[in-house]
């Protein structure tokens, strides 16, 4: 059956064109507010809380200079970031949608798989740090409980390792989880589902 035949084909089609980006991807819908709340989560962590603190230690000089250093390097990562999004040319150039593509497609070769290495050990020190900061606060809660329902004279010890292992229990559930959603969406995928 032809286009001239079947009007709705043709808009169909169209519906589909115009649900996919240049490459062939699902368009992304994101918004401005998204694209804060995306940022905000990413950068605002459990260090940023002693970040203050740590600042105000330097004094009024030297921590006003720490923070413009800051902003000045997050600002010039940030452009490169965002210049590296489309390779070879920033305006018509191929997505690179993480952060290994945009390696492998300025770099290439060894320097992959050792950028790769460095971005796997970052991520497990990343890990260990938020499991013991974890545990350490959930002690903190415990011992100010503690102190709140028998007194500061009170000996009140409590230990870290059972808040490290139910982390890390956890954290290892919730990896199997992701694993077997991502196992769940590759069964369902349908790579030319545009296309029909």
């Amino acid at each position: 059956m032809d286009a001239y035949n079947n009007p709705s084909a043709v808009e169909s089609g169209d519906a589909a064109v115009k649900s996919v980006d240049d490459d062939g991807r699902e368009k992304r819908t994101g918004t401005f507010w998204t694209a804060s709340a995306h940022i905000i989560t990413a950068v605002i962590g459990s260090g940023v809380l002693s970040l203050a603190w740590a600042i105000a230690q330097l004094g009024w000089v030297a921590g006003t200079t720490v923070l413009v250093a800051f902003a000045i390097i997050t600002y010039y990562t940030s452009t490169l970031l965002a210049d590296c999004y489309r390779s070879p040319d920033s305006i018509t150039g191929t997505r690179n949608y993480n952060y290994m593509g945009v390696v492998r497609s300025y770099l290439g070769g060894k320097k992959v798989q050792l950028c790769g290495v460095a971005q796997y050990v970052n991520l497990v020190g990343v890990t260990i740090g938020y499991t013991i900061t974890a545990s350490i606060s959930l002690v903190a809660i415990g011992k100010s409980n503690c102190y709140h329902d028998k007194g500061h004279k009170a000996k009140c010890s409590v230990s870290n390792y059972p808040y490290m292992a139910a982390f890390g229990i956890v954290s290892a559930l919730a990896a199997v989880g992701s694993i077997i959603g991502l196992i769940n969406s590759v069964k369902s995928y349908k790579p030319f589902k545009n296309l029909d």
